[in-house]
């Protein structure tokens, strides 16, 4: 699926169709295939369940130049070979990446005379079987895309697969290629059992090991049928290089964990890593997640131009180990009380990989036992931070303090040899990191030991940016700290008069060394938010600055609707007919938080979908008070005019505005926070 799908395509005069729609529309005027494969004449096969076909037997790993390209000019041959010499170069080759998979747009508009597809001879001057052998050459091996309908979902709507899947797959097998991605667009109403068990067939028939990736975008619950039928499947639209919408994607993949093992996967889309659209933070926990999951790890970035930073998140060994564990399981959700995740994994070897992952957009102690993520009863365990790359031992607690938006990522087992690590401590902090220009804020930190054995000679370090005075109230070390016990220390932290609101980076550090003698520096970072009171009186919270802010696509808009890409791309708001100068114009999954100071007693607004999405799109809007919920408006859909939503928000510090998906999914999701007021 194009990212178009998942939003809304703007047109003259607020008339907005899906690029799904769009696909339906330009079939229609379409005209029949030259020449199309004949049901009654296809070739007999025996067909067993494609998770038997002996492929994919771990989450496909590789490259797809969608995300970073799209259609544009630069998607060609030149990029697909430079994009195989990085994989050996960069050493991922090495690290597990095998597929190079070129996306829409490698083909001519149409078929040539015999009903066969060509290359754009652009873009591909030496066609792709010469591709193909240069991928291989490297020791690598080439995925090609085309779609289950009669066009590929390309606004120039290339040829599909639909009435030609035998002759187009025994296309693809002569050229060489080893994966085939199978899209949704232009499909006729067809049934998608049907479309996507023919092409399996035809796959099959060649006799070359393709691997089949069916890419419907999660509309007809593939997890409940397509094991028998591809090697992975999309469980969502798809993902934009955005934290809401990874969040959101993740959110839906995460309960399917039944459907997923060798040979069969679930897919929530590609990677975004590297696109510049969220953090390295964020891009860690993508990277986290998606292998917690057991999904399919394709690069979205172009490799061309990425960081190291980039190459340091997707060549880490021991979180792909966590993706590629011949196993096969899907991690399971532990807990996700507020916004701090618990998901385990079960490995081969028995441990469990934990990943303590932060929704929230402040930092979060997460918690959780060797028990309860399924470990067998021990004396002791070991536990390996699988991005800091360091073991330490623990009498059985899993805890961190995360930072927002961040996933610690644990390798815990029941390890004889526990004793020859240092006992694993948690940095912890307590108390609110809001804090006025030129005013004092307190704050609380504990080193508590997580071992089994004490942690000796323990120190705290609280640091802050240039001008910014931190002091400490209370000791900041101590000779020991015992099993479950705490150095606890008090702060003062006062930003410079003046100092612009936003948010600003701490440290928390500890030194403290094991009973034999290791010496361990730990630490963890977190922000701290400069604030400023609401005025009094009655406000429009679109002329007030935000605390925090996540989008399923593009950014927040400041009263117009969203616009899916670029700040200030909105249109006016309008629900069920009525244009609306102020408010928030969001894409679901959304949050915006606000600091209210304890100062405000009431939020006020008028809420829907915005028009712009045709007859599309379902939301629930929400009201948090300091991570309470103290109103909501069920789910809306575009049908309905605005609704009126009202909160109490009395001695409130922070006030958070949530948009969710409806339960179906983000796809056409924009949503309108009109005349949105607060009342201090």
């Amino acid at each position: 699926m194009r990212h178009l799908p998942t939003r809304t395509t703007r047109t003259s005069g607020r008339t907005v169709i899906g690029a799904l729609a769009a696909g339906l529309l330009c079939a229609a005027g379409a005209t029949a295939p030259a020449v199309a494969d004949s049901p009654t004449t296809a070739p007999a096969a025996a067909i067993s369940p494609q998770s038997d076909n002996g492929l994919a037997l771990t989450p496909p790993m590789g490259f797809n130049n969608w995300n970073s390209t799209h259609c544009r000019a630069e998607f060609n041959e030149a990029m697909v070979k430079g994009i195989a010499d990085i994989f050996v170069e960069k050493g991922l080759k090495e690290a597990g990446y095998q597929y190079v998979n070129l996306d829409d747009c490698w083909a001519k508009p149409q078929r040539n005379a015999d009903g066969k597809l060509e290359a754009d001879p652009v873009r591909f001057p030496n066609g792709i079987k010469a591709v193909a052998d240069y991928v291989h050459s490297k020791g690598l091996k080439l995925g090609i895309y085309t779609s289950a309908g009669t066009k590929t979902c390309d606004s120039v709507g290339l040829p599909g697969a639909l009435g030609h899947e035998y002759s187009d797959a025994q296309q693809f097998a002569d050229w060489g290629v080893d994966y085939l991605k199978y899209d949704n667009c232009n499909n006729q109403g067809v049934d998608a059992k049907k479309r996507y068990t023919t092409m399996r067939e035809a796959l099959e028939a060649t006799g070359r090991p393709i691997v089949y990736s069916i890419c419907e975008w999660g509309q007809n619950k593939p997890w409940e049928w397509a094991a028998d039928v591809g090697n992975l499947w999309r469980t969502t639209g798809d993902i934009s290089d955005s934290w809401g919408s990874m969040l959101s994607i993740m959110k839906q993949n995460l309960p399917l964990a039944a459907a997923a093992g060798p040979g069969h996967w679930n897919d929530p889309d590609m990677l975004e890593v590297g696109n510049g659209g969220m953090t390295d933070t964020e891009y860690r926990t993508h990277f986290s997640m998606w292998s917690v999951m057991a999904a399919p790890l394709l690069i979205g970035s172009d490799l061309r131009k990425a960081t190291p930073e980039t190459f340091e998140i997707l060549s880490n060994r021991e979180v792909i180990a966590v993706d590629q564990d011949p196993l096969g399981k899907q991690g399971a959700v532990v807990s996700s009380t507020g916004g701090r995740w618990v998901v385990a994994k079960e490995m081969e070897d028995g441990s469990r990989v934990v990943a303590l992952f932060n929704e929230t957009g402040s930092a979060q102690r997460i918690s959780t036992t060797a028990k309860e993520v399924g470990l067998p009863e021990a004396d002791a365990y070991t536990t390996r931070d699988l991005w800091q790359h360091t073991t330490y031992n623990t009498a059985g607690g899993i805890s961190a303090t995360v930072p927002a938006h961040g996933t610690v990522l644990l390798r815990v087992a029941a390890d004889s040899k526990w004793a020859a690590y240092p006992p694993a401590v948690e940095l912890g902090l307590n108390g609110s990191p809001l804090v006025e220009a030129g005013r004092s804020a307190p704050l609380t930190t504990t080193v508590t030991d997580l071992g089994r054995t004490p942690a000796k000679s323990v120190s705290a370090t609280l640091t802050g940016p240039s001008g910014w005075q931190i002091e400490a109230l209370s000791p900041t070390g101590t000779d020991a700290v015992p099993t479950g016990r705490a150095l606890t220390t008090r702060w003062q932290v006062t930003p410079p008069a003046g100092t612009a609101t936003g948010t600003y980076d701490l440290k928390l550090s500890a030194q403290y060394r094991s009973p034999t003698g290791t010496h361990v520096r730990s630490s963890v970072p977190f922000q701290a938010h400069v604030v400023v009171a609401p005025p009094a009186g009655n406000s429009y919270l679109s002329d007030l600055p935000q605390l925090s802010a996540s989008n399923g696509w593009g950014p927040v808009e400041k009263d117009t609707s969203n616009g899916e890409s670029k700040a200030g791309d909105g249109n006016p708001m309008t629900i069920g007919g009525t244009v609306f100068a102020k408010g928030l114009g969001v894409h679901a999954d959304s949050a915006v938080e606000f600091y209210t100071g304890g100062a405000c007693s009431a939020v006020t607004a008028q809420v829907g979908v915005d028009d712009e999405t045709g007859t599309n799109g379902t939301v629930s809007f929400e009201i948090w008070a300091d991570g309470t919920k103290v109103a909501s408006t069920g789910v809306l859909t575009n049908a309905m005019a605005a609704q009126p939503i009202t909160a109490d928000v009395s001695g409130a510090q922070v006030v958070r505005l949530v948009v969710t998906d409806g339960g179906d999914g983000i796809n056409y999701d924009h949503a309108d926070w009109a005349n949105l007021r607060i009342g201090c």
